[in-house]
């Protein structure tokens, strides 16, 4: 009995020994799992809040352009209005009708220049807006593009 005592014996420390190792590596890697996932879940919370600065710093830089644009036309049609108010004294002062149509046509004339250059002024400040706005958006569309390539390659 002796003999067949230890061969079970040996044969259920190995068991033992076997299903000890299975538990400590199964336990290890479940361990490394969750610190990966944690690790992964930390870097996406990140990601999310610093996409939702990206949006915020967007849209103070839109309010600022907008606002911006707003007191561009609130200027121009001020000085619109002003000129226009002294071109009418002045033709309504003219001596002649000649004297009148010329006041007139002077006045469309510069009236259409400064039209053409606040119209440019306005596409600059679009233009210069849309390009900042749209900047902190673009560091974070390259950082979730490197995110991407980094967990691919790992």
């Amino acid at each position: 009995m002796t003999n067949q005592a230890n061969p079970a014996a040996d044969t259920a420390k190995t068991v033992k020994d076997t299903a000890e190792t299975a538990l400590k590596n199964g336990a290890e890697t479940f361990k490394n799992g969750m610190e990966n996932a944690v690790k992964g879940y930390d870097q996406f919370l990140g990601f999310g809040k610093e996409n939702v600065e990206a949006y915020l710093r967007s849209a103070n830089v839109t309010g600022k352009g907008v606002e911006t644009f707003q007191n561009e036309i609130y200027l121009f049609s001020k000085q619109s209005v002003e000129e226009t108010l002294a071109t009418t004294k002045a033709v309504l002062g003219a001596k002649t009708v000649h004297e009148a149509l010329e006041i007139q046509a002077d006045f469309a004339k510069t009236a259409f220049e400064a039209y053409v250059a606040q119209v440019n002024r306005l596409n600059e400040i679009m233009l210069s807006t849309a390009k900042d706005a749209f900047e902190p958006i673009q560091h974070r569309i390259h950082a979730w593009a490197n995110t991407a390539q980094t967990a691919r390659a790992a």
